[in-house]
């Protein structure tokens, strides 16, 4: 039977296709823009079909039905980061979650301690050789395709055909759903003066050469925009974005320097534009790969001059980063913040970054404190802390005493906070 035979036999509605599902079931979804939003709302106008279906996702884009706390026995939602659509429902108990560092995810999977009974995923159209690309999050999805008892695609043109190890074949799959509206698209978070004078901070510490990973968020963003006049850039990072393709436009990254996988970009889901979606299709520059090779620190740090930059809510004076709550409130989740500060540690050359405004709340709560509010998710710990920026400064802490570590923070502060900083530290007899 041919591709084309086999694509035609496995054509299903999105309400038919929940026949895939029985009870008790725990559906993987990708990252992001990678969920499927007809299966995903099909399943959301029938969820009192069903009883006990987990929908296990990282940062969840949009507000489905099945977003409803008097539902939940029948559908709910089990996060792997929070995102808008689901941060309410966990901090609100009736949204569950699962902490772990995005490397490990595919790990978990495969060894039975995240269940992955089935599949739903957003995919490009399939190629003369029967194959879809999960091009938008190959994430924890890939490993979670050689678990599920049904594989479901939801195929969309407007899907970018990818290369790397996001594939999946005709003969994977238990059932297709056709759609046709635009991925949707994920715009730049607010890049204020604050922004602007940390990211440059950061920019003026990359040199020509270096490899970037680059997280989400306004800091990250306001540091891409000012590598404009850098060169020979390259990227390994997990999520690929239009400032990431605004550099590549502009000749900054040409990933020519890369010692590790050379003239490729390499990630492992896409958050961004129609433009960024268009540009990933069919590029032979840019690879998409699960997240246990793009985020492991060992396979990243063999880069030389990794630069990871990521951002905190919150950092204690020994430099623990409270990055995934609000005291105990949740807030996102662990993501690849540690994988990456890792992966630029054990880099020859290589600079982690945490970046932080210095306040909260119009400069009235300082997000540098004594000690984390109690309740705090710790993300990464002192030990792995290196470079931390604030729009006042750089504070270097690896290799140095508690001590110098509190007048290296204490010194990025806001001015209206540090004499209370320092009474926090003789307190704890840092100073």
């Amino acid at each position: 039977m041919s591709v084309q035979d086999l694509y035609r036999q496995k054509l299903r509605s999105a309400a038919e296709a929940l026949d895939q599902l029985r009870n008790g079931d725990s559906i993987i979804v990708p990252t992001g823009v990678g969920e499927p939003p007809a299966l995903l709302t099909a399943l959301s106008e029938q969820r009192r079909r069903f009883r006990d279906i987990k929908v296990a996702q990282i940062l969840p884009v949009r507000k489905f039905g099945y977003f409803d706390p008097e539902t939940t026995e029948h559908v709910r939602h089990l996060a792997f980061f929070y995102g808008a659509a689901s941060r309410a429902g966990g901090q609100a108990g009736w949204i569950d979650f699962i902490p772990s560092y995005f490397s490990e995810m595919p790990a978990l999977i495969a060894r039975g301690l995240i269940p992955a009974d089935v599949v739903f995923a957003l995919a490009s159209p399939m190629d003369a050789h029967g194959y879809f690309a999960l091009s938008l999050g190959a994430d924890y999805t890939m490993a979670a395709l050689t678990k599920a008892r049904a594989v479901v695609l939801e195929v969309n043109p407007h899907v970018p055909f990818a290369f790397g190890a996001c594939h999946v074949h005709i003969s994977q799959v238990s059932a297709l759903v056709e759609s046709s509206e635009p991925v949707l698209e994920v715009g730049l978070p607010k890049i204020g003066p604050v922004q602007q004078a940390i990211g440059k901070y950061v920019a003026e510490m990359i040199e020509d050469g270096s490899t970037l990973q680059i997280g989400y968020g306004g800091i990250p963003d306001a540091v891409v925009m000012q590598l404009t006049d850098k060169h020979e850039l390259g990227v390994h990072t997990e999520m690929i974005g239009d400032g990431i393709m605004s550099l590549v436009e502009a000749g900054v990254v040409t990933n020519s320097r890369k010692n590790y996988l050379p003239g490729k970009m390499v990630a492992t889901f896409a958050l961004g534009s129609q433009k960024l979606y268009r540009f990933m299709d069919r590029n032979p520059g840019l690879e998409m790969h699960p997240v246990d090779f793009t985020n492991d620190p060992y396979l990243a740090g063999r880069n030389d001059n990794l630069v990871a930059i990521n951002a905190t809510l919150q950092i204690d004076l020994l430099g623990q980063c409270g990055s995934e709550s609000l005291a105990h409130l949740p807030y996102s989740g662990t993501g690849g913040q540690v994988d990456f500060v890792r992966a630029a540690n054990r880099s020859q050359g290589g600079k982690a970054f945490i970046v932080l405004p210095s306040t909260a709340k119009d400069d009235s709560i300082s997000r540098i404190v004594p000690t984390l509010s109690p309740g705090t998710h710790v993300t990464t710990g002192k030990n792995d802390i290196n470079y931390v920026v604030s729009e006042y400064g750089v504070a270097q802490l690896r290799g140095k005493s508690g001590k110098q570590r509190a007048l290296e923070m204490i010194a990025i502060a806001h001015p209206d906070f540090r004499a209370e900083l320092r009474e926090g530290a003789r307190r704890l007899n840092l100073l």
